[in-house]
């Protein structure tokens, strides 16, 4: 058995092509299902993440913290559940001590699975913004220890500051997705973004002091009128994403990207002067999202990843020497995607 998943690593262990020179020792750590938003714990041991397995009975999203060494050995692992298993979650994310995780959770509207949208018959993606998420805190048993969020509509997508002092969400508090922060306990929450527009993804930079995250800005009457409706309907369409980067407090707010189509799931890398993100804008399908990163004021563009078409969700370890991502890569279902991890080179 040993020597089965001894020779299993070697094969998945991927070999570093010559457009993905920054990633090297490539190493699968989940396989199959829809496996993404993987981030580090404060040690760098693990990772939580939102998972849906249909072999592991799921319906839709759930959260799992998933211990690194041991995935990379074994790929039958499978790690233990944080969330309640009932309704949807999303964006999870390790409180300093590693002993609790933050995620957000449609459960007390429902033990189902909230429904998907419907298709539309001009073929354009939709994201649903389920007004039943809240924020909530589990510990590594998947007890929940608080309610972090109460307000009426979305809450979502927290993250934590690397200094452990404070944390980013997403909140349709006011009627419009904006950014928001408060302390690390919840308290003294003060609203970040105010543009019309889709604010999410939000990431604190290296030293705390400044956020990036992707967000729609609609300027015509008709881009507007598009937005409001659909976030009336708790939808938007995330096909027009641009990556910004603001102090904690909101001020110096700028655009970073200026490239088109949707670019998100941005990170500053470790000396948080670049940043990586996902984008298709050089795609002509449409579907083709490729790990790429800039300069800070929006200068170097460099493509980072160029195997499969969905690259997305980077994060650097903690000390700076790996990157977390999801792919669709060595999928074994037309719809896998999966989590990667890489040394990461300069």
């Amino acid at each position: 058995m040993k020597n089965t998943i001894s020779l299993l690593l070697v094969l998945l262990t991927f070999t570093v092509s010559a457009q993905e020179k920054h990633l090297k020792n490539i190493k699968q750590l989940t396989f199959g299902g829809d496996n993404a938003e993987a981030y580090f714990s404060f040690d760098g041991k693990n990772v939580s993440f939102q998972g849906n397995n249909p072999t592991w009975g799921l319906k839709c999203d759930q959260i799992f913290n998933l211990n690194i060494a041991e995935a990379a050995a074994d790929s039958t692992y499978r790690p233990p559940l944080i969330s309640t298993g009932f309704g949807r979650t999303t964006c999870s994310f390790f409180l300093p001590g590693d002993k609790q995780i933050l995620y957000a959770s449609t459960h007390l509207g429902g033990k189902d699975c909230p429904p998907n949208p419907e298709p539309r018959s001009d073929g354009k993606y939709l994201w649903p913004v389920y007004p039943d998420f809240d924020i909530f805190v589990a510990d590594l048993k998947g007890n929940i220890v608080k309610q972090f969020t109460n307000s009426p509509g979305y809450d979502a997508e927290a993250t934590v500051s690397p200094r452990g002092d404070k944390i980013v969400f997403t909140s349709m508090r006011n009627g419009d997705l904006d950014l928001y922060t408060c302390n690390i306990d919840g308290s003294n929450v003060k609203q970040v973004t105010h543009m019309l527009g889709y604010d999410g993804g939000a990431f604190f930079s290296p030293d705390g002091k400044k956020l990036v995250f992707r967000a729609s800005r609609p300027q015509t009457p008709e881009d507007i009128k598009e937005y409001k409706d659909l976030l009336a309907q708790n939808l938007v369409m995330p096909t027009k994403m641009e990556i910004f980067v603001c102090n904690v407090d909101g001020s110096d707010l700028h655009q970073v990207t200026h490239l088109g189509k949707a670019n998100w799931a941005p990170y500053f890398l470790p000396s948080g002067n670049k940043i990586i993100f996902s984008s298709n804008h050089q795609s002509t399908k449409g579907y083709d999202f490729q790990l790429f990163m800039i300069n800070v004021d929006g200068t170097g563009l460099e493509q980072v990843t160029a195997e499969s078409y969905f690259n997305a969700f980077p994060m650097f370890s903690p000390d700076g020497k790996k990157l977390m991502f999801s792919s669709n890569r060595n999928k074994r279902n037309p719809h896998d995607m999966n989590l990667f991890i890489a040394d990461w080179v300069d």
